[in-house]
């Protein structure tokens, strides 16, 4: 099950590199994460010192449409966007949050 969270928060992480490499002047919005959710967790899944999830990561993670992120559990981007795949897979779990059962 560790796994599955892991890799339902790749998903996020993607975003939120994505929002880091990409910010422009529309708001980005990913299965229910906003920007500011996104941003929230980068810090979380980046090496060389990753950090615990924040209160405002966890909060977006928690009202993400976690189904919407599992559809990302499998993409190559993370790695070319400097996010570790086991940092990102164990942010759920640091958020004590539980995938769906699918994922």
């Amino acid at each position: 099950m560790e796994i599955i969270g892991r890799k339902l928060l790749a998903v996020v992480v993607v975003a939120a590199a994505i929002v880091a490499e990409f910010g422009g002047s529309e708001a980005l919005e990913l299965c229910n994460m906003n920007e500011d959710g996104l941003t929230a967790c980068k810090p979380s899944v980046t090496t060389p010192n990753p950090v615990d999830p924040t209160p405002p990561c966890c909060e977006a993670l928690s009202a993400a449409n976690l189904t919407c992120l599992c559809g990302y559990r499998h993409s190559f981007v993370l790695p070319s966007l400097g996010i570790d795949p086991d940092l990102a897979m164990a942010l759920p779990a640091k958020c004590n949050l539980t995938p769906p059962p699918n994922c």
